[in-house]
């Protein structure tokens, strides 16, 4: 299956004398655009570690060709396209995760893995790595780097770790934001706009996204444009194919559909919440 996958896109933007890395995984397909991100001056910070293996080693190969040493990495929540990663490329890093996403790797990460092992075939990591480090809200200051860590409740995921540069006017935001893609929903869009808007009014200017492209704040008002739209339509009595294609034709330009195989049967036939 590797051999048939599209090689990542890869951008890097300097502020000073700090480079934001994002390595973002095809678009193509069923695939839906994994974006995980590194932070580098002295040394690198990781933020999540990729869904397929392929990639994952891509990844890490990626790091490793800064030749920098790897100080730690941040596993931003629980869904598996953003910790499935770990095992197959980062099993001797640091990792950090909000405690209630060490939680659910503990206890349900091989679940999970199960899951998805049919689907994947090659591309499923053979085990799972636990989180070693519990981040919770708070500051610290990393390779002279100011980070701010917040624990963002009921919108995509139930938490979500963010972190904020506010040195580099930069926040990582992973699936607050889906840039230039399909949305994974969940019940919680309400809330999720509400957070958004507030975005909207912050001081950071850049936003760094769990799946597509770096984005700004005209991205970031698109997303509460389509979660508008969607909390309307199901409030309105659409599900399944009906509210897939309708936020289709609403929304031509958003790629990745895929997304759609993954989350609507969750959100509306109460699939199981791997």
């Amino acid at each position: 299956m590797s051999d048939q996958l599209p090689n990542p896109i890869i951008i890097v933007k300097r502020i000073g004398d700090v480079r934001i890395h994002t390595f973002i995984s095809s678009f193509e397909g069923n695939n839906i655009a994994n974006a995980t991100h590194i932070i580098e001056r002295d040394h690198l910070v990781l933020i999540d570690s990729q869904f397929l293996s392929y990639y994952a080693t891509k990844f890490r190969a990626y790091a490793d060709s800064l030749k920098k040493p790897i100080k730690r990495l941040y596993i931003s929540h629980r869904h598996p396209d953003h910790w499935f990663g770990l095992d197959t490329a980062f099993s001797n890093i640091p990792i950090y995760a909000l405690a209630e996403t060490i939680t659910f790797i503990k206890n349900d990460g091989e679940a999970s893995r199960q899951d998805h092992l049919a689907k994947m075939g090659d591309q499923a990591p053979k085990g799972i790595l636990v989180p070693q480090h519990a981040v919770g809200p708070g500051e610290e200051t990393i390779d002279g780097i100011k980070y701010i860590f917040e624990k963002v409740i009921d919108t995509e995921i139930d938490f979500l770790l963010t972190i904020k540069l506010p040195g580099l006017g930069v926040h990582i935001v992973q699936d607050l934001i889906y840039s230039g893609t399909h949305l994974y929903l969940t019940k919680h869009m309400a809330d999720w706009i509400g957070t958004l808007e507030k975005m909207l009014v912050s001081d950071y200017e850049l936003f760094m996204p769990g799946h597509g492209l770096p984005a700004d704040k005209i991205e970031v008002a698109e997303n509460v444009k389509y979660l508008s739209a969607a909390k309307q339509a199901y409030d309105n009595g659409l599900t399944d194919d009906a509210f897939k294609n309708f936020l289709i034709q609403r929304f031509p330009a958003r790629e990745c559909p895929g997304i759609f195989d993954i989350y609507v049967p969750r959100l509306f036939d109460g699939a199981s919440d791997y």
